[in-house]
């Protein structure tokens, strides 16, 4: 058995956060941080990964649609490195392309409202990026290598 894995969607404003079940088959949405400047951001997650006994970090990365790393994705890089250095896990980067899209259709299409999709779209891209990373790597512990070109 494998530990938890945490998956991050993260933005300028929010963090999505889900967790896998302790099998590594399914994501869970947990909750969504308001970012608060970089400190408190990784005091908070680090408080996260230590509930939840994660093991591994799976961290959206924001490629541009034609697969080049753009401002978006070097931001997101240099927090997962700060992030790395706080709580001692590499993480995985992980192309998270039309995730947010996704979320929001899934979403609408079960009748959420606009005031409420705010609170929750985060966390639903994070929950949809690691259960794609899961998909992808089955119950295999794979290597905490940028997995970005996947």
């Amino acid at each position: 058995m494998q530990g938890r894995i945490m998956g991050l969607d993260v933005g300028d404003v929010r963090i999505g956060i889900a967790v896998s079940d302790a099998l590594g088959i399914t994501a869970q949405a947990v909750t969504t941080l308001k970012r608060r400047g970089l400190e408190s951001d990784l005091n908070e997650l680090k408080a996260l990964f230590e509930e939840y006994a994660a093991e591994k970090v799976v961290v959206g990365y924001p490629l541009n649609m034609d697969g080049t790393i753009g401002p978006q994705a070097d931001k997101v890089k240099a927090f997962a490195e700060a992030l790395s250095v706080r709580v001692g896990l590499i993480p995985i980067l992980w192309d998270e392309r039309l995730t947010t899209a996704e979320a929001r259709k899934v979403l609408i299409g079960g009748g959420m409202r606009r005031e409420k999709r705010k609170g929750v779209i985060d966390q639903m891209a994070a929950m949809l990026l690691l259960q794609s990373y899961l998909d992808a790597h089955g119950h295999e512990d794979s290597s905490p290598e940028s997995e970005a070109e996947q």
